[in-house]
């Protein structure tokens, strides 16, 4: 199995990316780390912690997601319900409320969920999203739990991933085989600068 160190970054889409810059680094504290650009879009990265970032792809006809409560049923396709951002502890989560309505933006009360406490609010963009401070004592990775009342067949086998259910690897790619393709970032790594 991979071995995994968090969301490298969500992408996520706004209309507006001044706007965007203001609320995720001038009010929420997220780094603004990278920067990428061209005719007709730009693309920035925000540092959430040292292994996870949020980025934003501007384009000139994006318009603001229709608001929708978070966690609330909808119909029809449908992929993405809200963000839910962790923070050390309950200060945080106070003073990111304080934060959030001395700028004039909706937040919820705050929500004890039993291993977190949250608030809820939305980006200058519509985005849902959750501030999540953890409950002392109460570790649902050291002890994950299942309080469902009808869990599905699957569900009950446990929360360790269950061997024999996809198609085993029968030839690795061989090391000289491994191709990687420039994409635009090279620019980080000294690659050529982009031009317009």
């Amino acid at each position: 199995m991979p071995s995994y160190t968090g969301i490298n970054h969500l992408a996520m889409a706004t209309g507006d990316m001044d706007g965007t810059i203001r609320f995720w680094r001038d009010l929420l504290g997220m780094r603004l780390v990278a920067g990428l650009g061209g005719k007709g879009y730009r693309h920035y990265f925000f540092e959430i912690s040292e292994c996870d970032m949020i980025a934003f792809f501007e384009w000139p006809d994006v318009q603001k997601i229709p608001e929708k409560d978070h966690g609330v049923p909808v119909k029809g396709p449908f992929a993405f319900d809200h963000i839910a951002f962790g923070v050390e502890g309950e200060d945080d989560l106070w003073d990111l409320k304080d934060r959030l309505e001395a700028a004039g933006f909706w937040v919820s009360e705050v929500i004890d969920h039993g291993f977190i406490h949250s608030i809820y609010t939305f980006d200058p963009n519509t985005i849902p999203i959750e501030f999540s401070s953890p409950v002392a004592g109460v570790d649902l990775h050291r002890q994950p739990r299942m309080l469902d009342r009808h869990p599905g067949r699957i569900a009950l086998e446990g929360p360790d991933p269950q061997p024999g259910n996809w198609p085993a690897v029968e030839r690795a790619t061989p090391g000289d085989q491994r191709m990687v393709f420039p994409g635009e970032g090279t620019v980080f790594a000294g690659g050529t600068e982009s031009v317009d």
